[in-house]
């Protein structure tokens, strides 16, 4: 081997630990570090004392009273960070502006989330006349102002074109997709594009208070309506614009705000190990559904997928379907042609 060739041993690697950044703040300025041991210590402790997963883990739906300021999001990661369960969503966004009923499903309640989001939603919305902004409410850059000339009876003559059935034009910064991008982030690099409207319905919609130049309307209103956009469209009508300032859900479906929980009383729950007596049952977001209630071998066969032709049929569609036990297990559709039960989705096995 030639003298000028010098083999070299390649040094050993070094492994970066990664810093934990949670005491400067610098990964997550809202939420504070959870004090939970991993879930490996949690799950053997569980074991330990002889709980299993079932009795720990709990599917609801949580009545929470969202505050100003997080979104929507932030109160999803901090439930399932005070529960410790993965499985968490919301049905039905509230804006960081907005306070009020935001309905947090937890465990197999994330699967009846679509049935919540179709109820409709009572709201009390504070608007600024006088004043346009980008995004339609007061965190938006102003665009126009004008003076206010309006009374309070043009504006309750105003608000009559909003009520029944309306096509509403979706705010630009909104999560309404286009070619599967979201609005508000084309907004953010200045582009406008056109929007189709929605058909809505304001079923009931009140002039509550008038303060020139602010104004509360309370109102009820079908799935997909937009607040923002309703009060930018009243000022548009009045010609003088408007913005919304403030935004409180007062109910979504049968949900109701007086009956809401706090983030804190929830915090305290968690910290109680009691959290799961907060929630409401997955079925009650089917409460418009009729009952379906079967023999054993009827709701063992219908859960593993099977047609079934017993069973009353009632109210014809979608049921609820229970076991001997009184247990909610399913949600089933009626085939009237075959004049059978189908199941349309599955909760837990009998």
């Amino acid at each position: 081997m030639p003298s000028s060739f010098q083999r070299t041993r390649r040094p050993a690697r070094q492994c970066r630990q990664p810093r934990c950044r949670w005491g400067d703040g610098s990964r997550s300025r809202l939420w504070p570090k959870p004090a939970t041991a991993p879930r490996r210590r949690i799950a053997a402790a569980s074991r330990k004392q002889g709980i299993t997963e079932k009795t720990v883990t709990s599917d609801g739906i949580l009545n929470l009273d969202k505050p100003r300021g997080p979104t929507s999001h932030d109160m999803v990661a901090r439930v399932r960070r005070l529960t410790g369960v993965r499985r968490v969503g919301h049905a039905g966004t509230l804006d960081p502006l907005a306070t009020g009923v935001l309905l947090i499903c937890i465990g197999r309640a994330t699967r009846v989330s679509e049935y919540l989001m179709a109820g409709q939603k009572v709201y009390r919305a504070r608007a600024r006349l006088g004043v346009t902004t980008d995004t339609y409410d007061a965190e938006g850059q102003v665009v126009a102002e004008a003076a206010v000339e309006a009374s309070r009876a043009q504006v309750e003559a105003a608000l009559s074109q909003f009520r029944g059935r309306i096509a509403q034009l979706p705010p630009m910064y909104s999560a309404v997709k286009r070619k599967g991008t979201p609005l508000y982030r084309l907004a953010r690099q200045g582009i406008s594009v056109e929007r189709e409207p929605r058909q809505v319905e304001i079923f009931r919609l009140e002039l509550t208070e008038w303060a020139p130049p602010e104004c509360t309307l309370e109102m009820t209103c079908s799935r997909g309506t937009y607040v923002r956009s309703l009060a930018h469209d009243l000022g548009q009508t009045l010609g003088c614009g408007a913005h919304l300032t403030g935004l409180t859900r007062l109910a979504s479906g049968d949900f109701l705000l007086e009956e809401a929980v706090t983030l804190e009383e929830f915090a305290q729950a968690a910290a109680e190990h009691c959290w799961p007596d907060l929630l409401r049952p997955l079925d009650s977001a089917l409460a418009h559904f009729p009952a379906l209630h079967l023999d054993a071998d009827s709701v063992r066969r219908l859960c593993q997928g099977q047609a079934i032709a017993n069973g009353e049929r009632r109210g014809g569609g979608l049921s609820r379907v229970y076991g001997p036990d009184g247990i909610f297990l399913a949600l089933a559709a009626y085939d009237a042609e075959a004049k059978v039960w189908r199941p349309r989705k599955v909760f837990r096995q009998f």
